[in-house]
């Protein structure tokens, strides 16, 4: 018997711009977002988990669960986070004491600090040698792109979409996959002995990913957990492949709890 693990891939519900390409969602904090968010808290309850791991950085662990104790406590509002919208809410209804950060976000002491960025800024090497086609970039099937002032690009979906139909659409196998081959196809990018896009994807995304991998096993304590994960949908790809790979959980699909037909539509 092995533990399990459901990971769940998520847009940044706070819009904070992180992402090469962020979509954009309207004001969680509104009632009909909570509305759909309670229904997909509630979804994601009959998974069960013992214990829920977030996409905030480890280090960070004791400061979150202050903020979560103040929850429980009846004294900290939710922020628009979704550590916070769902995973600081389906702690609470589970009873659990405390939730997990699991990332690794931080400088690497193993990189060398004296490194020059050329050789891992993939964006500026596609740009100046005519290989932008290798950058990811949305399908204008996901919605309006459109760029801000401090040049973040977003996408806006032109048709309004429940919660729960948003976390059908990005945990579905083809986007997964398509998500591993934009980080595949960044890889690429370079000329003769210079490998910027393989660099980075080497030595910064994928060994964040095999370091937030890591820790998850770290606090599974039991063959009889059912860890939930909180994450990016970017994380999806390398970081599911791990997961299977590794042969260390039961991997189950949010998929198999998530039902479109309780989402109010508008």
């Amino acid at each position: 018997m092995k533990p399990t693990i459901m990971v769940l891939g998520s847009s940044h519900l706070a819009n904070p711009g992180w992402d090469g390409v962020n979509p954009k969602i309207d004001d969680v904090l509104t009632p009909k977002r909570q509305a759909e968010i309670e229904q997909l808290v509630a979804q994601l309850r009959k998974f069960q988990p013992t214990k829920i791991a977030l996409e905030i950085d480890f280090s960070r662990d004791a400061e979150i669960n202050a903020s979560y104790q103040g929850y429980l406590e009846g004294t900290y509002e939710l922020k628009r986070y979704e550590s916070e919208q769902i995973g600081f809410r389906l702690a609470k209804q589970m009873k659990h004491p405390k939730v997990y950060c699991v990332d690794f976000f931080q400088e690497d002491p193993i990189v060398r600090e004296d490194v020059d960025d050329r050789l891992i800024d993939y964006d500026a090497f596609a740009e100046a040698n005519s290989q932008e086609h290798l950058l990811s970039s949305p399908s204008p099937t996901d919605g309006k792109i459109t760029q801000d002032a401090d040049g973040r690009t977003w996408i806006v979906r032109e048709k309004y979409e429940p919660m729960i139909d948003m976390y059908i659409r990005i945990n579905q196998d083809e986007g997964i996959r398509k998500n591993l081959r934009d980080y595949l196809r960044i890889a690429r990018i370079g000329l003769r002995d210079e490998y910027p896009g393989a660099n980075w994807v080497a030595h910064g995304w994928y060994p964040r990913n095999l370091k937030i991998f890591v820790n998850l096993t770290r606090i599974t304590e039991s063959r009889n957990e059912r860890v939930l994960l909180i994450i990016g949908a970017g994380h999806l790809g390398f970081l599911k492949q791990i997961v299977e790979d590794s042969e260390v959980y039961n991997l189950e699909s949010p998929l198999k709890y998530l039902e479109a037909d309780e989402a109010e539509t508008p």
